[in-house]
């Protein structure tokens, strides 16, 4: 065996041990890490879709498609996320999270907050489709509002 083939053993051997330890390590997260990332995910994917309606309403201009899709991205994602605040994923976790132990300790608040939100955010799906900017804007501001009544009972801010 030549040299150069003994190195590309010796290169392959170490890639494959370190793809092993790298797939542990993934496996090896917590639930409560994977649900604080889950759900920090879908709160990045949620700004997004707001960041889309807003824009559009600031331009003036609706491409209801566009507008059609954030607004589903916001209620889907939002019944997405009532699942991913299973008990012991909050601050005692020793997770990074901003979610606050009231979430925890006033479920039923919490689980209303997120009722009304989903509500909000299919009324928004509703009237995207419509394509008329000022319904847009009136339901954008209730979706916002419902976002802002849960952060601050249940959201530290940083």
């Amino acid at each position: 065996m030549t040299l150069s083939n003994k190195l590309s053993l010796a290169v392959l051997g170490v890639s494959a041990a370190v793809l092993t330890v790298s797939a542990t390590v993934a496996i090896a997260a917590s639930p409560a890490e994977t649900a604080i990332a889950t759900r920090h995910a879908n709160f990045k994917k949620m700004g997004g879709a707001m960041k889309v309606l807003k824009d559009q309403l600031a331009s003036g201009s609706i491409d209801k498609v566009q507008a059609v899709a954030a607004a589903k991205t916001l209620a889907a994602t939002g019944r997405a996320q009532v699942g991913l605040f299973p008990n012991g994923s909050g601050p005692s976790s020793g997770v990074k999270t901003e979610a606050l132990p009231a979430i925890w300790t006033n479920r039923a608040a919490f689980d209303g907050a997120m009722k009304t939100y989903i509500a909000q955010a299919d009324k928004l799906v509703a009237v995207a489709g419509t394509g008329n900017a000022a319904a847009i804007g009136a339901q954008f501001k209730a979706v916002g509002g419902a976002c802002g009544s849960c952060h601050k009972q249940f959201r530290a801010d940083d």
